[in-house]
């Protein structure tokens, strides 16, 4: 069901709210050549991820100049925000802090306190639920909490979104305008493959993350009236005798194409953003391995800053500031609870 939260913002001015700040909570990425291989050592620590494959990954970068997109992506999502708010409220003041990057969660979370914020919701730019989307950054915030000790607010985590109107709706659009791109007289001709972030199958085991990437697939599916579409994963890391979630995005395309297929449709629903790991290992290096299999491939957009995305982030916000019994979900797994129980998403085994 529909409601319009826009009468919202007006009250919020005269009336004492239970939350006086928003926190987007971001995975964070070098700007600058210099900062690659201290962001990596910050991202790798304690993974026993060899020095080999480090600089291997820091190539990944230098690729783009040492520039990750995803810190220009949050502060364009964060004017955007700004810009709704301060139209339709709620009046909130909106902070940002990343895991591995500046500007780094402990001295944001410092600066909240400064600031005199007392109690605040956390936005995290991770759809699904698992261990590194979801409980890990609990984790980083409880750290940064201690961190920065007794006057440090208290910080509740936004509920996942995986399947929010709001979420479907951005992304069908996303692909539309892709399939749109292709010029094809009948859209069927393309394959359409939804693509995640790989996890090891045991943090798998221990997380909805699986059900919510199957569900959004769906959900979007159903909406672009595609009963045919597969489902792949990208960036795969770690030991290379663990096992982690498959199939491969590139060996999905080459499945494709020992079938016939000719076109493809890649949408990264996986990822809210079009930072590194989608620009590089969907438009350098998957690319290339469709064009060397004779495949036209096509990569839809991230939610971004879409409206629809927008607007849903100020919406859970809402959810939360006026305890509204309006928790907006599409499908069989319903609006998830915004405290998830102790056992969900643990850390997986360590090596």
């Amino acid at each position: 069901m529909d409601v319009d939260f826009g009468s919202f913002g007006c009250e919020n001015r005269g009336m004492s709210l239970p939350y006086d700040a928003l926190l987007l909570v971001s995975f964070g990425g070098p700007e600058r050549r210099e900062d690659v291989l201290p962001f990596l050592d910050q991202v790798l620590k304690g993974k026993g991820v060899s020095e080999e494959r480090k600089f291997e990954v820091a190539e990944h970068y230098y690729h783009f100049g040492g520039v990750s997109p995803i810190n220009a992506q949050n502060r364009e999502l964060i004017a955007a925000l700004q810009a709704l708010f301060a139209e339709r409220g709620p009046h909130l003041p909106i902070y940002w802090g990343n895991r591995n990057w500046h500007p780094l969660l402990v001295d944001t979370v410092r600066k909240m306190a400064q600031d005199g914020i007392r109690r605040a919701l956390a936005f995290v730019t991770s759809a699904f639920g698992s261990y590194s989307g979801c409980h890990q950054y609990l984790e980083d915030i409880a750290r940064a909490r201690a961190a920065v000790g007794p006057y440090a607010p208290r910080i509740d985590k936004i509920r996942v979104f995986f399947n929010h109107p709001g979420f479907v709706a951005a992304n069908v659009e996303r692909i539309r305008e892709a399939f749109r791109g292709l010029n094809l007289q009948d859209p069927d001709q393309a394959a359409l493959v939804f693509v995640a972030h790989s996890i090891p199958e045991d943090m798998a085991r221990t997380s909805p993350y699986v059900d919510h990437f199957e569900e959004s697939a769906r959900l979007i599916a159903e909406a672009l009236r595609r009963p045919g579409y597969s489902l792949a994963y990208q960036s795969r890391s770690g030991f290379p005798g663990q096992p982690w979630l498959g199939p491969d995005v590139g060996d999905e395309v080459q499945r494709l194409a020992d079938g016939g297929v000719k076109t493809v449709v890649v949408a990264p629903i996986g990822f809210v953003s079009d930072h590194l790991e989608v620009l590089f290992d969907l438009d350098v290096e998957l690319a290339d391995r469709a064009r060397r299999l004779g495949v036209k491939l096509v990569r839809a957009q991230t939610v971004g800053t879409h409206p629809e995305f927008v607007s849903m982030v100020r919406e859970l916000v809402l959810e939360r500031l006026n305890q509204s019994p309006v928790r907006r979900s599409l499908g069989r797994l319903g609006a998830w609870p915004d405290f998830c129980p102790p056992d969900c998403c643990r850390p997986p085994q360590r090596a």
